[in-house]
């Protein structure tokens, strides 16, 4: 008997010790939740573009300037921006608030109009300024413009809503959809790497980001020593032709800035003898001709308009800035040849740090750049608007020539069917409902933009930068697998610089670059 008691005994100290762990874990994951919250970086990200990023590319756009033949000098200036609260358009034309039930019953749009403040200038002379709807903007559940935010758990209730619901997702066409989280390569970063190419040793990745765009560097250094950077149209172009075409003109000048190892020297040598340019002028009609652009009036503006408007954005897209952007891409070359002579470790591109998660903010952001400056995007049909009213002989009115509906069907339209800028699919996904925890997972699901047709075999793999980041087991099977991945459950995510705070390192940045 005693042998069985002692076995019972300490069963039920383990299992009692079991649920001391249990309940300390519940009260850790409680106190989480209720000082950090779970999804709650997806929701200050939507609150940023709110207050932030939509005032911030207004102020960039600045005027629109439509070309109105036999009316003189006519401009419409862009002011502040706000934006409403839920509502719905009824089929009499009346406007009332909604709330999210309302939207998922009635297979409703759960949005928000937006305004800017626009003054119509006709030679020199502004005219009244109105405050105009230019579209309605999907609102994510408990943002701070969604009124469930202001209310307690006892109110929520009683607005038919779930208290412990965790919001961070939409309700399009009464369908409740999500935007995941995108995996990228960290922008405005060297990164070398080892190059699989034949007859490439190393290439460089920088992917300079600017207003949300991303456009894509690659610097490989060939077998034969020889440099060549591709970016924008311009393809394997000799490194040292563009650094002339920038501004370090001599031998001197582009060694000294390249690096003060004699070893790295020796290793360049051989590109100064690439390309018969010796000065600016030069360089810039010889990435002309590379063009294959026949006018050479025409070459030459076409390939300053690269080199100013798509080489390094981030640094820059004026003609002031070439100095700079030549001098970072004279770091980057010393990195491609210090990887070649193993006087640096190499760089491990699945590394966390060199990658970053775009939040749904983001996303939107490049979505709302595009809907109003694309080729078909607003301002473009506002400048039709006007030109086709004003040869009828009419002047017409702000509110008649601004159509709010293009720029909310678009947004609708690619949150609907997850449909992004750049080809991109599966950004928006229906939000999982079979569980709680299926629901919070599918909230903080991270994608790879990597095919899942190739093998990606390292990027699928498990880093060991994912403790406590990503969650170490769950993936899908397949053909995903890796390539989908979901946070680890008190894992966070940190938010970029402010605006002012960007401004102040870059200007740091060139400071150092330039001494």
């Amino acid at each position: 008997m005693n042998k069985v008691e002692n076995k019972i005994v300490s069963s039920l100290k383990d299992e009692s010790k079991k649920a001391e762990e249990i309940d300390g874990f519940k009260i850790l994951l409680e106190a989480f939740a209720k000082e950090e919250g779970f999804v709650e970086f997806q929701m200050d990200s939507y609150n940023d573009f709110i207050k932030r990023k939509i005032p911030r590319i207004i102020k960039q756009i600045k005027e629109i300037n439509p070309e109105v033949p036999d009316i003189g000098d006519f401009k419409i200036k862009l002011g502040r921006f706000k934006i409403g609260t839920p509502s719905v358009k009824e089929a009499d034309g009346s406007v009332r608030e909604i709330m999210p039930l309302e939207a998922r019953m009635r297979n409703l749009t759960y949005s928000a109009p937006m305004y800017v403040e626009m003054t119509p200038v006709l030679n020199g002379i502004e005219s009244e300024t109105a405050f105009i709807n230019f579209g309605d903007l999907p609102v994510m559940i408990k943002s701070k413009i969604c009124p469930l935010s202001g209310l307690s758990k006892r109110e929520i209730v009683e607005a038919s809503e779930d208290p412990d619901d965790p919001g961070g997702y939409f309700i399009i066409n009464g369908t409740e959809r999500v935007l995941v989280l995108i995996e990228e390569i960290a922008p405005n970063r060297i990164i070398v790497e080892k190059s699989s190419i034949a007859n490439v040793t190393e290439a460089a990745r920088i992917h300079s980001a600017k207003d949300g765009y991303i456009q894509r560097h690659m610097i490989e250094r060939r077998t034969d020593g020889i440099l060549r950077i591709s970016f924008a149209n311009i393809n394997k172009l000799p490194v040292i032709v563009l650094l002339r075409a920038l501004g370090l003109e001599s031998d001197k000048d582009i060694i000294e800035a390249i690096s003060s190892d004699p070893d790295v020297h020796q290793e360049f040598y051989s590109n100064l003898f690439e390309t018969e340019s010796s000065t600016t002028k030069q360089a810039v009609e010889e990435i002309g001709a590379h063009l294959k652009i026949p006018q050479k009036e025409y070459r030459i503006e076409r390939a300053e308009k690269i080199i100013d408007r798509y080489l390094l954005p981030h640094l820059g897209q004026d003609k002031k800035d070439r100095k700079e952007k030549g001098l970072f891409l004279a770091k980057a070359i010393e990195k491609v040849i210090l990887s070649y002579l193993k006087k640096i470790p190499e760089y491990d591109l699945d590394h966390y740090s060199n990658k970053r998660v775009r939040l749904v903010g983001d996303l939107l952001e490049i979505l709302f750049r595009s809907i109003l400056l694309g080729k078909w995007g607003l301002i473009t049909r506002i400048n039709y608007n006007y030109q086709k009213l004003t040869k009828r002989g009419r002047f017409p009115p702000l509110p008649s020539i601004v159509e709010s509906n293009v720029l909310t069907n678009q947004i609708v339209s690619s949150i609907a069917i997850g449909s992004w800028v750049g080809g991109r699919t599966g950004v928006s996904q229906r939000l999982e409902r079979d569980s709680f925890v299926k629901t919070m997972s599918h909230i903080r699901n991270v994608l790879s933009p990597l095919t899942s047709t190739q093998e990606h075999f390292e990027a699928r793999e498990l880093h060991p930068t994912h403790w406590g980041r990503i969650d170490p087991s769950q993936t899908p099977e397949g053909a995903t697998i890796g390539l989908r991945k979901y946070l680890a459950i008190m894992a966070q995510i940190t938010t970029g610089l402010a605006e002012n705070d960007e401004k102040m390192v870059s200007d740091l940045v060139k400071k150092n670059i330039g001494a």
